[in-house]
Order: structure tokens, then sequence, then C-alpha cells
């Protein structure tokens, strides 16, 4: 782990809302909370490195996590966000000994990490756990191929209104003037998501702002008419 500052005091309650704990007793969060180290870290901090030895497995507590992966040609691409309440980094889950992708710290963000040697007796001990690992690992995959079709079939205003709209979903919060992602997304960021350029993304986003669908600033997302974006989504038109 990269430049994480420790956190002290864990208590129960950090864990025991979350989906992977449920149903668990006191003592038994007690016992998994005893093997955890938490950390705070910093946006653009890496968690973690693509490729490097898988020594740890994480939840993320606050915050936001943006997963990068690198291109034997050296292309990067984000592949998705980590949601606080996610398990994350569970490459033993997948018989990995390194990480498939880099994950970047999008907002400050507070995880915690257990060594990765205590996987399979944390899953034995606590089918929820695994269920819940195996709940996560098939919605990112069922994502990843909805990208894959919208990249492969739909025109790019289309993705970048998927792309938006699911943002949204995920990490949306009520504010006067609309839904605002509560978490710095840059056009670059939008750009690696729907496979186009930065300079159309920057196009479509501008029109997009003079028509008062949305509201940007350099890192900073308001949607402001929704429905209207969702209108842009479902559109038929030819790719």
């Amino acid at each position: 782990m990269n430049g994480g500052r420790l956190v002290n005091r864990l208590d129960r309650t950090l864990i025991e809302g979350l989906d992977a704990f449920q149903g668990l007793a006191g003592e038994d969060l007690d016992e998994i909370l005893a093997r955890a180290r938490a950390r705070r870290f910093k946006r653009k901090v890496a968690i973690f490195q693509q490729g490097a030895d898988a020594d740890a497995f994480f939840v993320l507590l606050d915050g936001r996590l943006k997963v990068i992966q690198t291109t034997a040609e050296g292309q990067q691409i984000i592949v998705g966000f980590v949601d606080p309440g996610a398990l994350f980094g569970i490459a033993a889950a997948f018989g990995r000994r390194d990480y498939p992708a880099t994950a970047i710290a999008a907002a400050e963000s507070v995880t915690l990490a257990w060594d990765m040697s205590y996987w399979n007796p944390h899953v034995t001990r606590y089918p929820n756990v695994a269920t819940s690992a195996l709940r996560m690992l098939g919605g990112r995959l069922q994502e990843q191929h909805t990208r894959i079709r919208e990249m492969s079939t739909q025109r790019v205003e289309r993705r970048i209104a998927h792309v938006l709209l699911r943002l949204a979903r995920q990490a949306g919060r009520k504010i006067e003037s609309g839904v605002e992602i509560d978490f710095p997304i840059a056009r670059q960021d939008l750009a690696e998501m729907t496979a186009a350029t930065l300079f159309t993304v920057s196009r479509i986003m501008s029109a997009w702002e003079q028509q008062g669908i949305i509201e940007g600033g350099r890192q900073h997302i308001v949607l402001r008419d929704p429905h209207a974006l969702v209108k842009i989504a479902e559109d038929a038109g030819e790719a």
C-alpha cells in the first residue's frame, strides 16, 4: 500500500452495517477488526498498483476509488469505481497473486485492509463475505459487458449519457440545481470510460452545458436535467 495515513481506534460500528458483514455477531466483528489496518488516503494517491503483489484485501469505508488498467501499449482505461462499503483488491478470490488493476483515491478515502493470507480462512469462517464478494464481482462483470456493448453499438453521445447516469445512480446527491456527482471527475475520465477522445467529450459536454442539461467545472458535474440525458441515452440512432 502506498501513501496511506494510519487511522486509529477501530470500532465494530465501522463495519456492522456493511453488506459483507451482515448477520455477524459482535464478537465476530471485533475479531475481524483486530486483524485490520485502517488507513486514510488523500485524493490521487494509489492504494495499490497494477501488477504489484496482492498482499492485502480491503473494504472502502469512506470516499471513492477509481480503478484503472494499463494496456500493454501503455493506454490507461478506467474500468470502474469503488463505492463506500465495497470489498476490493480481492485478488485471491479469483486465484491471482497480483493486482489486475490500480486503485486510486478519486476523493479522500478511508479503507480497512487485511493481509491476503487471511482471505481463505476469513471466507471459510464467514461465508457471507464470500457471497458478498461474488455479488460484487458479478455486478462488475455485468457492468463491463454493458460498457462493451455500448462502445460497440452506440454513438458517443449515448455512451457519455449512460456513464453520467450510472455515476449519478452510484454517487449522486440531490442539490438545488439538480443531481451532483459527489466526487471529482474530469472530462479525461469520461473519455477513458467511453472510448472517446478528450476533444469529443469536451465538445459534447460544452454543448450540454449551453443547453442547460449539465453544469460542469474542471472536475465537477451536476446533472441539471437528468430526463434530457435519459432521452439521449435511449436514442436508438446508429453508432
